[in-house]
């Protein structure tokens, strides 16, 4: 199996369900003004897509447990398509912040079930490739729909970014309808789905998990959201305009976007932490350093690395679920792995937020910084090491043996040890070190 084989089954439904959500997410609050809404109620209504999200992570590990990945994305684009109606039919906020959240909810069953089928039918050897690639979607999605979506909405009311996320949402259904997937589910997920194990649970079953390593994602989570926040407004704070503001986000989010698959091809290769610290090192510093910048040019340079950072990192939370995730339980334990990292994107903008309120937006940028070099010694304290030993019998210069259970691969991805061996330069390197 290669990544170009996944294409039409697994990346494009994802590309086209995330343009069209992409499309939306900038008009939200314009939707909200364009019904009465104070500016704070319009922003309230853009964060409820993430509430709905981190209601429906739970449900959605459920939920594809119990239909099965394809026919839980089904659903998934159906009921969108019911909200996004909704959505361009409301004519009160209240009913457009109902509408948004069980769009956000949506948004997560689709997101889960993919991730738990790429999980499921990838090689090892291309986990992290595949996960930051179907990562990477999602990054070329929010960075597309905008400008789709602002085509379409030339002399035309706010509502009709509505329709334009429903056709896209339509796509996604008929690829899934007429492209087959890659490989059947395997018998262990068949028969997981015919007798779904409670979340509660799979909780309680891998609390060290969640405890640990569940953390550190959170505190990710909080760290990746917060700078799609904290850009905005220092741009603000410097007295730079909207349109300004919109060119220097647009560049940093296309290097975000450039970068996703040398990122899994180096966490392949080499292990997650070469990949996950850098990240979080990066976009931390950058948090950190952005008071600092007095300028358009400074700004757009903290603002690219900051794309940089983040780009890199595309994938990791994908990954790491999937080398926990154990095959029996493996949708619910996503769906319980997705509310650690979606709650923390919603808590962090929250304390920008605060912190600005208080008088002191640089001391919340700091703090958010500060909070990702945190993340980076959490990743670097819990996540399992990669170890070669454990995937093909055979132990490589260069790599990190598992040193404990909580720093080892879980079973059902390591082959037997016995009868695997080496090969090309991989035995060259054995046999030096052998003598």
């Amino acid at each position: 199996m290669t990544l170009l084989s996944l294409v039409p089954a697994v990346f494009l439904p994802a590309l086209t369900f995330e343009t069209g959500m992409g499309a939306v997410a900038p008009i939200l609050a314009l939707s909200g003004r364009a019904l009465g809404a104070s500016v704070g109620a319009a922003g309230l209504v853009l964060a409820l897509l993430g509430v709905g999200q981190i209601i429906g992570d739970v449900p959605a590990g459920a939920l594809a447990a119990r239909l099965g990945d394809r026919r839980a994305m089904l659903v998934a684009a159906g009921v969108a398509a019911l909200t996004l109606c909704g959505c361009a039919f409301a004519r009160t906020v209240w009913e457009l912040a109902l509408a948004v959240t069980a769009t956000g909810a949506t948004n997560a069953v689709f997101v889960l079930a993919r991730q738990a089928y790429l999980t499921e039918v990838i090689p090892l050897g291309l986990r992290a490739r595949a996960m930051s690639t179907l990562g990477g979607m999602s990054r070329v999605g929010a960075f597309v729909g905008p400008f789709i979506g602002a085509a379409v909405l030339r002399d035309r009311p706010v509502h009709d970014i509505f329709w334009l996320a429903l056709a896209f949402t339509a796509v996604t259904a008929c690829v899934l309808l007429c492209v087959p997937d890659v490989s059947d589910p395997s018998s262990a997920h068949a028969k997981g789905a015919r007798n779904p194990v409670p979340v509660r649970a799979v909780v309680r079953d891998h609390r060290a998990v969640f405890l640990t390593l569940g953390m550190a994602i959170l505190l990710v989570g909080s760290v990746r959201a917060t700078r799609q926040t904290v850009l905005p407004l220092w741009a603000e704070h410097l007295g730079q305009s909207a349109s300004t503001t919109s060119v220097v986000f647009g560049i940093a989010g296309l290097v975000d976007m450039l970068t996703f698959y040398p990122s899994g091809r180096v966490m392949d290769r080499h292990g997650r932490l070469w990949i996950a610290v850098p990240s979080m090192l990066v976009l931390g510093l950058t948090q950190a350093a952005l008071p600092l910048t007095h300028g358009l040019v400074s700004l757009t340079v903290v603002a690219m690395l900051m794309g940089f950072g983040n780009g890199i990192g595309s994938g990791i939370l994908m990954t790491l679920g999937a080398d926990v995730a154990p095959a029996a339980t493996r949708t619910q334990f996503l769906g319980v792995w997705r509310l650690c990292a979606d709650s923390g994107s919603a808590g962090g903008p929250l304390v920008v937020s605060a912190a600005a309120s208080l008088g002191s937006l640089a001391a919340g940028i700091v703090a958010m910084g500060a909070m990702g070099i945190v993340a980076a010694g959490a990743l670097l304290r819990w996540v399992p090491r990669y170890s070669e030993f454990a995937t093909t019998g055979t132990r490589r210069r260069g790599t990190v043996a598992a040193s404990s259970p909580a720093h080892r691969l879980p079973a059902p991805h390591r082959p037997p040890a016995r009868g695997a061996r080496p090969t090309g330069e991989q035995e060259r390197e054995d046999r030096v070190e052998e003598t």
